[in-house]
């Protein structure tokens, strides 16, 4: 180990993806103790504040995060089944305060480039030697004629968690039986690929036990999505899909499924080939990089290019976009992408502090879905960078798609891997 130095250490730490939970590193005794403002307390922002005072616990590092409490999207669904209470997915943000990370709960209203500062609602400033932006995503409200964010409070969205998972919940459990669910999905790109498909089948676990009458209809300007052989293959198995009673409908692009408006008031929407009326709506619009992305001049189109080798961004120096509002194609959009982005981000930042080469990182994904209580599937990837191009594309042969041919207790063992992975996600960036 006498060869291994503390600059080697860094070199190493930096060309990594870092994606195991259980990976600890020694704390790096820098010179000068640099400041770091992270803003946004999700997936990507939590995971990077906590891992660079892993990696050098002298770095001074701030979270900005709006709201007290995390509520993950992640296993969201599963409140919509009445598998988990709302209260089972909220955290606080103790364990990182325990990392040594300052917690500020406040709005972050833009981010100063020429003056490295983020200033906020509440009127403070945060001098910063390197900023991380992790904001999540908006959305296009303009996108379907009749639905904006005050229709957004009786029609909900429920694609961020928290009290629009429990409206929706408490809608679906309110309708008569023989009732009917509208799903409307979003256009690609979207946080969370396989959710609405998910939620689907999860809407569909209560309805199975509790109104078996009820009809749960997708909307969909797609044609393809994530998983979409594994999804159909479970909802034919457990909700009777392609049957003539069928729980499941999908009604893909081709077939008219892309809604154009709403009328609030009669719950009517207009899609290409014919209206739908629905006891229940849940309408996930398109969308783009967060607010304040917007603000601090990172975005270009919907999202903020980054190079991906740090994910600093290509517009504004020393800042670092990362998760469902960077560029970052092909990955996904997804929690446990943000997780892997942010962990090389973090070695990125402590390499560029001490002047140090930062090498080529390798980044993961993994995504479970549940469809019924003994039913799971997932997909996993490891992706490289192609430096020239920018690119980060999946490895060939590395990851896959749950088997087509699983048996049932593989299915089974699924729903319990989603449910570990859960928790070590939920521990790796907060705990």
């Amino acid at each position: 180990m006498s060869k291994f130095n503390r600059r080697d250490f860094i070199r190493w730490s930096a060309g990594m993806a870092l994606a195991s939970g259980s990976l600890s590193f020694p704390g790096l005794l820098l010179a000068a103790t640099r400041k770091v403002v992270v803003v946004g307390g999700g997936v990507g922002g939590c995971t990077a504040a906590k891992y660079l005072r892993k990696l050098d616990p002298n770095i001074d590092v701030t979270l900005i995060e709006t709201k007290k409490a995390y509520t993950s999207c992640f296993m969201s669904n599963e409140v919509l089944s009445g598998d988990r209470t709302i209260e089972s997915i909220t955290f606080d943000y103790e364990g990182l305060k325990r990392h040594g990370v300052r917690v500020v709960i406040d709005s972050v209203t833009a981010i100063d480039p020429v003056a490295k500062s983020v200033a906020t609602e509440s009127g403070d400033t945060f001098g910063y030697d390197a900023c991380v932006v992790s904001p999540g995503v908006d959305f296009k409200w303009d996108a379907i004629e009749g639905y904006d964010e005050a229709v957004a409070e009786e029609i909900p969205h429920a694609w961020f968690a928290g009290p629009q998972t429990v409206t929706l919940k408490n809608q679906i459990r309110a309708m008569p039986e023989g009732g009917r669910v509208i799903i409307v999905a979003p256009p690609n790109p979207y946080k969370c690929p396989p959710g609405p498909y998910e939620r689907a089948a999860q809407i569909a676990m209560y309805c199975k036990h509790h109104k078996p009458r009820a009809k749960i209809i997708i909307l969909d300007p797609k044609d393809a999505f994530s998983k979409q052989g594994l999804f159909r293959q479970g909802w034919s198995k457990h909700y009777g899909f392609g049957t003539e009673n069928s729980m499941i409908e999908w009604v893909g692009a081709a077939s008219g499924g892309k809604v154009e408006s709403i009328d609030p008031s009669t719950r009517t929407l207009e899609a290409e080939v014919e209206d739908f009326e629905a006891d229940v709506i849940n309408i996930i619009p398109p969308q783009k990089a967060g607010k304040v992305a917007y603000a601090s001049d990172l975005v270009e189109g919907d999202w903020c290019p980054v190079d991906k080798l740090t994910f600093e961004s290509t517009r504004h120096k020393n800042v670092y976009v990362l998760g469902d509002a960077s560029s970052a194609s092909k990955m996904p959009k997804s929690a446990y992408a943000a997780n892997s982005q942010a962990k090389v981000a973090a070695a990125a930042i402590v390499a560029k502090f001490n002047d140090l080469h930062v090498g080529e990182p390798t980044f993961v994904n993994t995504c479970y879905s549940i469809l019924s209580h003994d039913h799971g599937i997932s997909v996993a990837a490891v992706y490289s960078l192609d430096r020239a191009n920018n690119m980060i594309n999946p490895i060939k042969g590395a990851g896959g798609l749950s088997p087509m041919d699983a048996s049932d207790d593989q299915r089974k063992r699924e729903v319990s891997y989603a449910h570990s992975w859960f928790k070590n996600v939920i521990n790796d960036m907060m705990e």
